[in-house]
Parts: C-alpha cells; structure tokens; sequence
C-alpha cells in the first residue's frame, strides 16, 4: 500500500517526486507513454503521477439535436469528447490503475479554482472517493514543495472547488445555448454559418465596439494654445500660456497682439521635491500590461511564457491577482541566490546592505502571493521572449525594495505685458529604484535652464497652435486586459483567452483592436433583440455570486438555478426575434469573411484578387478571376492564416500571417520561388556549378537527405519517408 499524490501536469509530477525522494525517484510508465514515479519520503512509499489538465469536460446529457435552451450537462471524460484530447485518456487510465493499491490521496494540482476542479473531478470519477488531502504551493521547488507536503489540508479547498466547477457549468450553459441560438438565426435566413459567443465574451465585445463607435462619432473640436519662445543666458525657454486651450480664437488673438513686440521677465521660479515610491510587485495583469509596454510580448503570450517559468521553478504561481509578498517566502534567501547571476549582482549586494521590506499594493489573493522569482539560476533561456520576461520580472522584484527616487520639479512663471506663460521642467535627483528597473523605465528628464526670478527675457517669438481634441483611443491587447480587471469581467486566468477567441471567431481585428462588421452587428444587433447576452451588468453579477460560493457564502445549486431561469427568459426573447437576428448577422458575416480571406493583388493576371479557398484537401490561395486565371498557392496544414497587408520585399507579392498552436506567428510570402525561402541555397549552386554537393545522411536510419520546400522554406528531408520523417534545417 502506497500514498498517490496526483498532480496537473507531468513537468509538476516530476518536479514533486524529485523534491520528496529520499533518494533518486524510479521513473516508470504506463503504456510506454505515461509517466509516473514511485519514491520513498522519510519511509513512507509515495507514488507521484500526473493529469494533462483537464481530463474531464461538461457535455450534454441527453442529446436531442440543434435544440436550445439545453441544461442537461455532466461530466464525462475529456478523450472522448475531443479527438485532439485523446491522449490524455491514457494518462486517466494510468490514475485509475494506480488507485487500487493505493491508501492514501494527496491532490497535487496547480493551487486555483482550475486546478482545483481537475482534482475535484479526479478525487470523484477517478479514484470514486468523496475527498483527498491537498498539497498547496506558490513555487516548484524543493523547500516549498516539502513544506506543502509536510503541512498538507486533509480535504480539498471545497470553496474553489464548488465555484470551480459552477464556473464551467455555467459557462457551458452559456456557451451551447448562445451559439446555437446565433447559429439557428443564421439558418432561419436560408443560409449556413456557425457562430460562437460566450458569457464573457458578449459583454467583452460590448466594451470594444462602444469604444469603436466613441471614435467613428467622435467630432474634433478645434482650440488654440500659444507657446512663447525665448533666451535666457543658460540657453533656450519654451513656456506655454497659463490658459493653456482657447476655445474661442478671439481671446487667443488678444493675448497674441498683446503680446507682440513685448520681451518678458521671469515673475517667479517654484521647486518642489516630490518622493517617487518603488512600484509594487507584479500580479498576472500588470505583468502582462508591463510586458505589451516594455517587450511588446501580447498578454496571452506573456502568461503562457510565465507558466513555463513557473513550470522550470524560476518563478513563483503567475495565476495571482496580489500584489503582496509575505516575509514567509524568505527575501534575503533569494535575493542572495538572484546574486550569483552576474546580471544581478551588484544590485542585489546593494540590497542585501540594508532592510529588506517591498513596497506593497493593495490587492491580495487568498491563494498565492504576487510574482517573485525564486532564485533558481535560469538554464538554456534561449527564446528571447523568456528571457527578457524573465529579467523583467527579476527587475521588478528588486525595484520593490529598493530606495525611494527623488523628483525634483521647477515651475517658472513668465510675464510678457502682463500675459502669464509658465514653463515646466522636472528632473531625477536621487534615482533610487530607477536604478533596478532599468531597461524599463518610462519617465522623461525636462530639465529647464537655469533661470532666477526677476531675470529678463528676450523674446524669440510667439506661435498661436491651431489644434483639435483627438477622438479616444483604440484598446490595445494590453489596455483591454486592464478595462477587464477594472470593469471585473472574466478571471486573472482568462482575460487574455476570452479576448483571442474574439479575434479567432472574427469580431476583431488589428493591434489597435477594432471590431470587424461582423463584431459590430452581432452587438448592434443582440443590443436591439436580445440585450441580455450582452449586459455587462449580469456577468459582474454571476463574478461576484462565483465569490460568495468560494467564500461558502452561496450555495452552487442556487446560483446555477438562477443562471437556468434568467437564460431561458433571454433565450425565450431571441427566439421570438431570430429571423430578424438572422437577417442582421448574415451580411455583416458574409463582408467579415471575405475581408478575413482577402489576401491581395494577383500578381498573375494583375485584374483579379487573390483569396483564401477551401477545397478537398485543405485551404489555399487562389484568383477570383478563375477559370480565366488559374493561379493558385498552397497554404500550411493546420495554421491559420491572416492578410498581414503587406508587399514581400523580394519579390512584391503579398505576405501573410501563418499562426501555429505553440508557436510564434509568422510572416511569410506566398510565392513557394520566392528568394527569400531558399535559404541561400541557390547562391551556391550558381556560384559553383561544378563541384559536386556533399551528400547529407539520416542521423536516424541513414538514408540520404534530400532537398525538400515548404511554405516555410527549403529544408532537408529524409529519403526514406515517410517511414523516418527526419528533417534538417538549411
């Protein structure tokens, strides 16, 4: 008999099993595909193995067709829902093997609602008990995994359990219901077109399309501003009217001819010194905010990247919305280990010299602390993206304990014939944590020249500006993120996905985000027939109830039952209008897909466009002037592709934007001759026609390797495929 300890991911598996062995954990496996590991912890026989998330997902009970609304749902094993998720039926197959010697549970998975939902249903339909100790940690490493497992709770965190799980209901409630109702009304118009929303999702795109509609209507109004330009001994002086915007241009053209030919005098010179405190520690949204300003790294990307920190132990939990770091993590202990990183060396000594205390903000996470590393040196950080986030988050941890920066600020008072101009400057006295932070700092030095009161001051001259108030600015993938959080729509966990399934069901588009025709009407729309889908105010509402239930303040069931009579009364509403929903939808949908599948110019016969097809096998490019023009381009399996808008600057055809699941987007021309895909190849074959190229063989069965092209590019292929699907980078 043995205690099983079931963890969220194989990577955690390893990273507990290797921190509790007394000696070397025993790595076996299940099925030649699944690991697990069998240890022994102060005597004690341990088995340590592993989940691959979720290995259960809500389905509908009793299938009955397209019908809504629907609220039978349960649980059932995720691999036999999802062909893409069928390999994780080994790795339950794997639990439930495991569990039958077994005298003892321990839940191992990632500390938060999701984490705790993969354990909940684990501990129900794996093991079929009705409870399990619980392991809770910030950190993968050796010390804090030891503690959270000496100091484990006898039961599962019931509170994040219960909202966990009344989350997933209801959001497939939401999910199945909506998407059918949208899909239905499209079909009611005589045409096909599957289309997708959420509870969050709706509300989400609500937010985008009012800012969208705030710019579209937007009326500039015009205002003036006058700037005065003059010498003082130490060098130039620019000031600005103390008025700053005329909003009538008469009184502008008074000040301008009062002042005209007149010099001036400095009427006074104010400085003040203002303390700048250090910045708080990172929770995962100004982590991911900071990261868009600093490295331009998009937030869903960003926290991706943070959990393979976190997974390779150099960071703590990024999945946190504090902003606290309690004393128990050991400051001195890690800033001592960040110490040996030649990068961070003198500014951790210059810490370490005196008292250790953060500068903490208000916002705290009864589960986790904020993100810290945790001194663990870094290995083979090779993907610039990891490492540059890596220091940032470094940065940001020592500038928390750093000295307080001094600012100094100098207000000069102008008087030209009694017209006041004021010139501002302000400047870094003290840079105190400045100093940590940098490459990341974002503050200006104006420093004005040095001027005294009652100094004169020859006047060079005085310009009018003619300007206009500009029109609010467009949401970033950054800036949304934050309106989100502010506006307590979504999780911490899931801003960044609910945002990029937006942009993956085409209601947005651009950097700049904006919203496509199709985002626009499906809101217009839905806000005329249907409001409640979009109603901001309902999904705040269920966050705050998810809150009390994790608090064990409410009840999952009422929640949920709620949730039931408010759908049905929405969907109800969306029946009695879906001809008309469907009309509203089905031409913004059709202009939102041509516009998605536009890719430009034929460069063939210079008369037709070039768009995104489906045929037998798959998408690919082709002229709409077809038959007459027959030109056509494949397109990479498995991507997504998007009009990136630009020209190749090799060969001036158009370029797109190829997005791989766990990969970096690219982009790359269309044309498979392009100069740009061959490598370099071609250079040496012209260069020397003669010599006789060197045969490549297989490191895997030694058959030769031959010269192969893709969309991406040439590339060295095995002979023998596809039996060795062996290949080599140019």
């Amino acid at each position: 008999m043995y205690e099983l300890i079931i963890c969220e991911k194989p990577s955690a598996a390893f990273k507990i099993a290797t921190a509790l062995a007394d000696k070397t954990p025993k790595k076996e496996t299940y099925k030649k595909k699944v690991p697990y590991y069998k240890i022994t912890h102060n005597k004690k026989e341990i088995i340590v193995a592993s989940a691959v998330g979720h290995l259960y997902s809500v389905d509908e009970k009793e299938k009955n067709g397209w019908k809504y609304p629907v609220f039978n749902m349960h649980w059932v094993d995720t691999a036999s829902m999802n062909k893409a998720q069928k390999y994780s039926k080994d790795y339950l197959l794997n639990i439930k093997k495991l569990a039958k010697d077994a005298s003892e549970f321990t839940i191992a998975c990632d500390y938060d609602i999701e984490g705790e939902v993969i354990g909940l249903n684990i501990v129900r339909f794996a093991l079929q008990k009705e409870d399990a100790n619980r392991m809770k940690f910030s950190t993968l490493t050796k010390p804090d995994l030891i503690e959270a497992y000496e100091n484990k709770s006898p039961h599962i965190d019931w509170g994040q359990a219960n909202a966990g799980e009344t989350r997933h209901f209801l959001d497939w409630m939401y999910g199945i219901n909506l998407s059918r109702a949208l899909t239905a009304s499209i079909k009611s118009t005589g045409a096909f077109k599957i289309l997708s929303i959420g509870r969050v999702q709706g509300p989400s795109l609500k937010i985008i399309t009012d800012r969208d509609k705030e710019i579209k209507t937007f009326i500039p109004t015009p205002f003036w501003q006058i700037e005065l330009n003059g010498n003082v001994k130490q060098g130039n002086l620019i000031a600005w009217h103390i008025e700053d915007k005329f909003w009538e241009k008469e009184n502008a053209d008074k000040v301008m001819k009062n002042t005209k030919g007149q010099n001036a005098i400095i009427e006074s010179v104010e400085k003040k010194e203002k303390n700048q405190l250090p910045p708080f520690p990172f929770d995962l949204t100004t982590l991911q905010t900071e990261s868009y300003r600093c490295l331009r790294i998009p937030p869903k990307r960003t926290l991706q990247i943070a959990q393979e920190l976190y997974t390779n132990s150099y960071i703590s939990y990024p999945r946190t919305s504090s902003q606290k770091l309690p004393k128990g993590i050991g400051y001195d202990k890690i800033i001592k280990e960040l110490s040996k990183q030649k990068d961070y060396n003198k500014l951790c000594n210059d810490l370490l010299k005196g008292t250790l205390k953060p500068n903490e903000g208000k916002k705290s996470d009864p589960a986790h602390p904020s993100i810290y590393p945790t001194g663990i040196i870094p290995k083979g950080l090779e993907d610039g993206h990891t490492k540059k986030l890596y220091d940032l988050i470094v940065k940001r941890f020592l500038s928390t304990f750093a000295p307080i920066a001094k600012r100094e600020s100098t207000t000069a008072k102008i008087n030209c014939n009694k017209e006041i101009f004021v010139a501002k400057g302000i400047i870094t006295t003290e840079p105190g944590w400045h100093n940590f932070y940098q490459p990341y700092l974002s503050l200006k030095e104006e420093e004005l020249p040095l001027i005294k009161q009652g100094e004169s001051v020859p006047v060079k001259q005085i310009k009018l500006h003619k300007k206009e108030t500009q029109p609010p600015k467009r949401y970033t993938p950054s800036s949304i993120i934050k309106e989100l959080e502010k506006k307590n729509i979504g999780t911490k966990s899931t801003r960044a996905d609910i945002v990029d399934k937006l942009f993956q069901r085409n209601y947005l588009k651009g950097k700049s985000i904006e919203a496509t025709s199709l985002g626009l009407a499906t809101v217009d729309t839905l806000k005329k027939y249907s409001p409640g889908i979009i109603d901001e105010k309902l999904t705040r509402h269920f966050e705050e109830e998810m809150g009390h239930i994790r608090l064990d303040k409410k009840k999952k069931e009422k929640v949920l039952e709620e949730v039931k009579t408010i759908l049905t009364k929405i969907l109800k509403q969306f029946k009695e209008n879906e001809k008309s929903i469907g009309e509203g939808l089905i031409d913004a949908t059709r202009e939102t897909q041509d516009k998605a599948n536009h890719i430009g110019k034929c460069p063939t016969c210079k008369d037709g466009q070039l768009t995104i097809k489906r045929g037998k096998f798959g998408k690919f490019i082709a002229c709409t002037k077809y038959p007459d023009c027959k030109t056509t381009f494949k397109l990479p399996p498995n991507s997504l592709i998007k009009n990136s808008e630009n020209l190749c600057k090799e060969c001036n055809y158009p370029m797109v934007n190829v997005i791989r699941k766990g990969k970096r987007p690219q982009e790359l021309c269309i044309n498979p001759d392009c100069t740009s895909k061959n490598n370099g190849n071609n250079e040496t074959k012209k260069g020397d026609k003669n010599k006789k190229e060197e045969k490549k063989i297989c490191p895997k069965c030694g058959k030769e390797l031959i010269l192969r092209k893709s969309f991406y590019g040439e590339f060295y292929g095995c002979s023998g495929y596809p039996k060795c699907r062996h290949i080599s980078k140019i």
